[in-house]
């Protein structure tokens, strides 16, 4: 994602020192702050740069009472290098403002990404103690540089002068973010706007802050308890093994839990037979966040809204939306509206269509055994498209999970299609430390054999992990810098209680996806940190990871990995169209869940200050923006809720657009791989040369164009989602995955 200065100076970037001639122009105040730091880390891991391979982390130094020090004498060491920058009497060079600014905070940024990312994947009362004291703390010191007027002022003048700076285009472009940052964080503003909105910052962060925390505890509150096996019905011996050992961790012996994740559609909905259990486990689901308890999300979210609608106001733009389409390729809320527009008529009619299918399934089931018919509902959709599918496929999807044994996919399947995309191979190591025993950690070569990265694959859920899908960095690639990444993928994928860990398809489409994050960072070869990786705007990053996607059912890739995980047999090649084919199957119900969040995120950012509401209301709210849409189908709700949409209190607030935004340049990609010759390493070394590699350091859509060699279309979208009008049963003739 793209790291505005504001983030980037207190969270992302960490590296050298000042450099020698700005130290000694501005000594006394740096190295007292300096001083002072090391006094207060000794013997703390994030005092000095990791000895580990390529830096990755101490895991098995760091312990949680090392955190807070590091964040206070790494906030002081950071303004002291701020202020150095700031008050340094020379003119404004890029040598003495850019360059310093790119390097420092090294304590503060080691320390906050380690914590950062642990909160999100192995959590705990202390650590969350500490989300909460740090907010508002965090806040202020990024507005406390941000909001700087003497660094503003001469990040200006280097700006103003950009052209006659002898930079090349990649430094003219670094002044260029670094000064638009600072303008859309409200360094331009008088003193008392600037007053009131570090306020609005400050109270964000703890909002934002108590907004996750409550959703992760809505998620372990809301576990479903069932009483006897038999309601289980559907389920495998071993996830009904796996719900009495939940019910027994929750003081039930001798119950059943099922346990939810963090989405609007549960798992096991599939496979219960039993439909009341459904209700429950769906009537659980949709009112997370909303249940009047002490999780509950409907102020926080109403709060959130106004703070941020008057945020957008102070910065010169009519509404959050704009302020923050203003900064992606998007550009506008028009364009977002159209695009989405566009695809949601015939999203829904293709979801009705499905739906229309569905119901007669019920009818024909009901009739066959002299009961009433009944209405589908959302409850029911997963169950009958199995149903469906099993019955125009001849098969359903747990033919296929003996064939996607977790470790083999990934070594197997993502890695080998990445080898023979890429030249590049990988090596499991166990000799470095691990943040939780459930992580393998693997080192990544060129087809040179020089060292590329290092690669942590973290799958399963836990209570302690959040929910959903994601890639993150422990160190980023910079020439400046000198350092290679480190970089993480996760996923919750249920762990069994023994034996190995067989996929669902969904699974192993997430793990391809997540993986192109991770090869967008792991081949990130820019000069600056600012740049690095997945740095680019948030309607792009979910580009490359979603071409990856494709090598999940390509056929060379697919026969490589879709093995028994008993007898090692193939699967069959009968086996292997069927995955194919209903990889097009029911994409006007992920299409419609996906639109329905994403238009419901543009609804509510893109409402005028007076007409947003208040905490009684945001539900109803909610209603008025699916009705608006036209995707007000009660059969298909939205992927995520208002009150546990955690996209929208993160980095995806009027940004949820980005999966299909990004779909579109995915399926002009994939066409064009397909077009000129598919799994071949001369395409994979394009698409590394000209994008992958490049981060932020071009403007996003010329990656694209350096790539495809012509500007994005829509029409393959259209035909890969089946929204063409083409495709009259509602089946797709184009494998989207869910959106994450």
């Amino acid at each position: 994602m793209k790291h505005p200065l504001s983030l980037a100076l207190a969270a992302v970037l960490a590296g050298a020192a000042l450099s020698p001639a700005l130290a000694q122009s501005t000594a006394t105040a740096a190295e007292s702050a300096m001083s002072a730091s090391a006094d207060a880390l000794k013997g703390n891991p994030f005092a000095v740069e990791s000895t580990l391979p390529l830096q990755y982390p101490h895991f098995d130094r760091i312990r949680d009472e090392h955190f807070a020090p590091a964040f206070d004498a790494g906030m002081a060491e950071q303004l002291a290098e701020v202020r150095a920058i700031a008050d340094n009497p020379d003119a404004p060079t890029f040598e003495n403002t850019i360059l310093p600014l790119e390097t420092n905070g090294q304590t503060l940024g080691r320390a906050m990404r380690v914590f950062f990312n642990l909160v999100g994947t192995d959590t705990n009362d202390a650590r969350k103690k500490l989300q909460a004291d740090y907010a508002g703390k965090f806040a202020a010191h990024r507005d406390a540089i941000s909001l700087d007027p003497k660094l503003f002022a001469r990040i200006k003048t280097l700006h103003d002068a950009r052209a006659t700076l002898g930079l090349d285009a990649e430094g003219v472009r670094l002044v260029e973010e670094y000064y638009k940052d600072l303008v859309r964080s409200g360094a331009a503003l008088d003193e008392t706007q600037k007053a009131r909105l570090k306020e609005i910052n400050g109270e964000l962060a703890k909002l934002g802050t108590t907004f996750s925390q409550n959703v992760l505890a809505e998620v372990n509150d809301s576990a479903v308890v069932v009483d006897t096996a038999a309601e289980l019905d559907g389920l495998t011996p071993e996830q009904i093994e796996v719900a009495a050992t939940a019910a027994k961790a929750r003081g039930h012996e001798g119950k059943y839990v099922i346990t939810l994740l963090n989405t609007t559609g549960q798992p096991p909905l599939p496979q219960l037979n039993n439909r009341a259990l459904r209700q429950r486990v769906h009537e659980a689901s949709v009112v997370r966040g909303a249940r009047g308890n002490q999780w509950d999300n409907r102020e926080i979210v109403a709060t959130v809204l106004k703070l941020r609608a008057e945020r957008a106001k102070l910065l010169g733009f009519d509404t959050y939306a704009d302020y923050v389409l203003d900064g992606e390729t998007a550009k506008t809320t028009d364009a977002v509206n159209a695009m989405l527009g566009q695809l949601a008529p015939a999203a829904v009619a293709n979801a009705r269509s499905e739906a229309a299918k569905l119901q007669a399934m019920i009818d024909t089931e009901q009739a066959a055994k002299g009961e009433p018919t009944f209405q589908l509902e959302a409850w029911d959709w997963a169950y009958y498209t199995e149903k469906v599918r099993k019955a125009e496929y001849d098969f359903d999807e747990s033919q296929l999970k003996p064939y996607l044994e977790m470790k083999n996919v990934l070594e197997n399947g993502v890695f080998f299609g990445a080898t023979q995309l890429y030249g590049i191979t990988f090596k499991e190591r166990t000799d470095l430390p691990k943040y939780h025993p459930d992580t393998w950690v693997y080192d990544v070569h060129n087809a040179d054999g020089s060292q590329l990265a290092i690669f942590i694959f973290d799958p399963y859920a836990r209570d302690s992990k959040r929910g959903g899908a994601w890639m993150n960095s422990y160190v980023s690639q910079s020439g400046l810098e000198k350092t290679l990444p480190v970089v993480a993928n996760h996923q919750n994928i249920p762990k069994p209680q023994a034996g190995p860990t067989l996929l669902t398809w969904d699974e192993v489409t997430t793990m391809f996806h997540e993986f192109g994050h991770g090869l967008h960072g792991m081949f990130s070869d820019v000069k600056y940190p600012y740049f690095s990786g997945t740095s680019v705007p948030r309607d792009f990053v979910e580009f490359p990871s979603q071409v990856n996607e494709m090598w999940a059912d390509w056929p060379s890739v697919l026969a490589n990995y879709a093995k028994h995980h008993q007898t090692g047999e193939a699967m069959p090649q009968a086996l292997l169209e069927k995955v194919v084919a209903t990889a097009k199957f029911n994409q006007g119900f992920a299409t419609t869940e996906y639109l329905g969040a994403a238009m419901l995120d543009q609804y509510l950012h893109q409402l005028p200050a007076d007409k947003l509401p208040a905490a009684k209301d945001v539900l109803a709210t909610e209603a008025a923006a699916l009705k608006a849409a036209g995707l007000d189908f009660a059969a298909v709700p939205p992927r995520y809720r208002t009150t546990y949409f955690s996209h929208i209190m993160g980095g995806y607030a009027a940004g949820y657009y980005a999966y299909i935004w990004s779909e579109v340049l995915d399926a002009n990609t994939v066409a064009w791989i397909e077009e000129n010759g598919g799994l071949t390493r001369a395409n994979g070394d394009r698409f590394r040369a000209t994008l992958l590699s490049q981060g932020g350091s071009k403007d996003a859509l010329q990656l694209f164009t350096d790539f495809s060699g012509k500007a994005p279309d829509i029409q393959p979208l259209l035909v890969k989602r089946g929204l063409d009008g083409s495709v009259s049963d509602g089946a797709a003739p184009g494998g989207a995955a869910p959106a994450r």
